[in-house]
């Protein structure tokens, strides 16, 4: 990694990063190695930007749906969208940020203003959606350029997967100086995904009986945000040991082996009928069906998890209004990240 300082600010920047440039390349990955770590060209921060030197970054399945296909994206690209970091130098007109800010990215870059903003729904932003799509940063343009003068695209506006990066200012998140800076980095996706989904999306009651089928990251950050609402019982269900003994330390009061039982028979028996919410973080239809039919009458079924987008879901439409059955989604935890994030810290 080499600096480049001119003007009074970074004119350009050496530094490595990995790179996807062909997605769905077979597994194992290991073999197939769908990224590569390269030596690429970054530019300085322009107006309304900002370089990050990244401290942190998390691996998540959004990152994996990438490489996969299953979401599709424009390639080259720097992958990676949990991370968190140093400022090393602010582009003209970016304000409440300044070099050695400790900062947390956020893969939704909310505009402020599109009709979505405007109502507070952050993860929606319009804006944020198109230059997701098309590689972009929030402003436009792109910033990384290897050998040749070729672009390269960003992930959701953050590409963590690199030593140095640029952002919008809209992308980053001022955190004090106080927290791990590496830890800081799961607050960008799995903990204000999961903990919000509970406060913000679902406003989980005291004494609310809840469920979350899949505890990884997401899932885990579920339980935390159940923890905090008070919610009893907290039944987490994974088909893996490990993963449920960690949800058992983040407070989940039972805990049920889908890999052993009918975890909808089980839940059922656990909660008289069915637990009122009931969470999904996996991603896969076939779990969020499992989740509404654990999911008692007059309760909620909320789903965090980002399937296959070309996966369908089928469930008994009469129970919608019969039983009074919710169906909900929650993106990005609803939250509001230059709110949320420093909130749950």
């Amino acid at each position: 990694m080499r600096l480049v300082k001119g003007g009074g600010s970074f004119a350009g920047v050496k530094t490595k990063a990995a790179v996807l440039r062909q997605m769905e390349l077979p597994r194992p990955y290991a073999e197939s190695r769908p990224l590569s770590v390269e030596e690429v060209d970054l530019d300085g921060p322009g107006e309304n930007e900002v370089l990050v030197q990244v401290a942190g970054a998390g691996l998540c399945h959004s990152d994996l749906s990438v490489i996969n296909g299953s979401r599709p994206r424009p390639v080259p690209m720097v992958m990676g969208h949990e991370a968190a970091g140093i400022v090393r130098d602010v582009g003209p007109g970016v304000k409440g940020l300044a070099p050695d800010d400790h900062v947390v990215f956020s893969f939704v870059p909310c505009c402020g203003g599109c009709p979505m903003c405007a109502v507070g729904r952050a993860p929606l932003c319009e804006p944020a959606y198109e230059a997701a799509v098309t590689g972009q940063l929030l402003h436009g343009g792109r910033r990384f350029t290897v050998s040749g003068g070729e672009e390269v695209n960003h992930h959701q506006g953050v590409s963590g997967y690199s030593e140095y990066t640029v952002a919008a200012p809209e992308s980053l998140i001022k955190i004090d100086k106080s927290h791990p800076i590496e830890m800081a980095t799961l607050f960008g996706c799995a903990i204000m995904t999961g903990v919000g989904a509970v406060v913000n999306t679902a406003k989980v009651q005291p004494g609310t009986s809840t469920a979350i089928f899949g505890v990884g990251g997401v899932g885990l950050s579920v339980v935390l945000g159940l923890k905090l609402a008070g919610a009893y019982p907290i039944i987490a269900v994974d088909m893996l040991e490990n993963k449920l003994a960690l949800a058992r330390q983040a407070g989940a009061t039972h805990v049920i082996n889908a890999s052993e039982v009918d975890p909808v028979m089980a839940l059922r028996d656990l909660t008289d009928g069915g637990a009122a919410d009931v969470f999904e973080a996996v991603g896969n239809e076939k779990v969020l069906a499992q989740a509404y039919q654990a999911t008692r009458k007059g309760g909620r079924t909320i789903t965090v998890g980002l399937p296959d987008p070309a996966r369908e879901l089928t469930i008994p439409a009469l129970s919608l209004v019969a039983e009074e059955r919710q169906l909900m989604g929650s993106y990005m935890g609803s939250c509001v990240p230059k709110r949320d994030i420093p909130r749950f810290m």
